[in-house]
């Protein structure tokens, strides 16, 4: 037998709830249970097992920073005495959280794998167990020193995930970065793109509730609308544009509300609305006004990334200069620059 050791938190998700007369629910001890009871365990590849089941269960449409930091304290709890991790969690914010802990998990060199299901366990068609077997294996038997997402036979970088699909079991995707473990008949790891094992303690950031907003254009976008936001108080902003990262250049009420709040402080990072591709403002004029107006690129980060990332940079002790130098090249492998 490996002597291996595997730490699950169930934090909640559909992965573990049963069928009641209100629809599928969780149950204190039910899914523990399940997971002890897994044949594939006594095989001799499958490592040992301790689940930690969460005291009240979360619904992910209900994570909240708070979540993400209790779930990086728990692995850091038991961190020395267990060889990899999986973190069982509901799908629909699954992305957040696989980017957000990238970002907490600093100096990470053990696996952790953030995983779920489409359908619950107690379901005969489910997805829980192939994802659960999965992640098991790779979290034991393999060196991949990140936070990662494992969903229907890949491996994601976390903070290169989105999910892409309500109800289908391919659910997530990396737009914009290749899977660093495909799974068929075998298992192949893409080694070139792994991070490095830093060989350092891990250091656990908190990601406090900095005010920050996703605001995505579209065509007919009014200023006013900008202004409003832009006077909530808000510390960032996440700038859902066009293309490669093009934004309405005729209105200048709205350059000059970007421009006026860069000098006050406020960081503004363009993101594209596009599922694949790269920001690039220097292409088009469109691009370049919001340049000269202070707002910096985010690249080819996933909106979830990135939002994770300005709220982790905002909740250190770094100056704004710091904040946008550091959001525009590569912490945790989470954009290709």
């Amino acid at each position: 037998m490996t002597n291996k050791r595997v730490y699950i938190a169930y934090t909640g998700g559909t992965i573990g709830m049963k069928p009641s007369d209100k629809g599928f629910v969780p149950e204190a001890g039910y899914f523990a249970e399940q997971i002890n009871k897994l044949p594939e365990l006594a095989y001799p590849d499958m490592p040992e097992i301790v689940v930690h089941e969460y005291d009240n269960l979360i619904d992910s449409s209900n994570i909240t920073p708070d979540d993400w930091y209790r779930i990086s304290e728990d692995i850091s709890s038991v961190y020395n005495d267990f060889d990899g991790f999986i973190v069982l969690h509901g799908t629909d914010t699954m992305a957040y959280t696989a980017s957000a802990l990238s970002f907490m998990l600093e100096d990470l060199s053990k696996p952790v794998i953030v995983t779920g299901s489409q359908i619950p366990w107690s379901q005969m068609r489910t997805d829980a167990r192939d994802n659960l077997i999965t992640s098991l294996l790779l979290a034991s038997q393999y060196d991949i020193p990140e936070v990662s997402l494992y969903f229907h036979n890949r491996l994601y970088r976390g903070n290169r995930a989105r999910k892409v699909d309500a109800s289908g079991f391919h659910a997530f995707q990396s737009p914009n970065f290749p899977a660093l473990v495909k799974v068929g008949s075998q298992i192949q790891v893409n080694q070139e793109i792994l991070l490095k094992d830093p060989s350092k303690p891990l250091k656990i950031n908190k990601i406090t509730h900095p005010k920050v907003v996703v605001l995505s254009l579209f065509p007919g976008f009014s200023a006013d609308m900008l202004e409003a936001v832009l006077n909530s108080g808000i510390q960032g902003m996440v700038l859902m544009t066009y293309g490669m990262g093009n934004a309405p250049c005729n209105d200048m009420k709205f350059l000059h509300l970007l421009a006026a709040a860069n000098h006050a402080g406020i960081i503004i990072v363009n993101c594209t609305q596009c599922l694949k591709g790269s920001v690039d403002m220097s292409s088009y004029e469109t691009g370049q006004e919001l340049l000269k107006s202070g707002v910096i690129s985010g690249f080819d980060m996933t909106p979830e990334a990135t939002l994770t990332k300005l709220s982790y940079l905002l909740s250190s002790e770094c100056s704004v200069d710091e904040i946008k130098q550091k959001m525009q090249i590569s912490l945790r492998g989470e954009l290709s620059r």
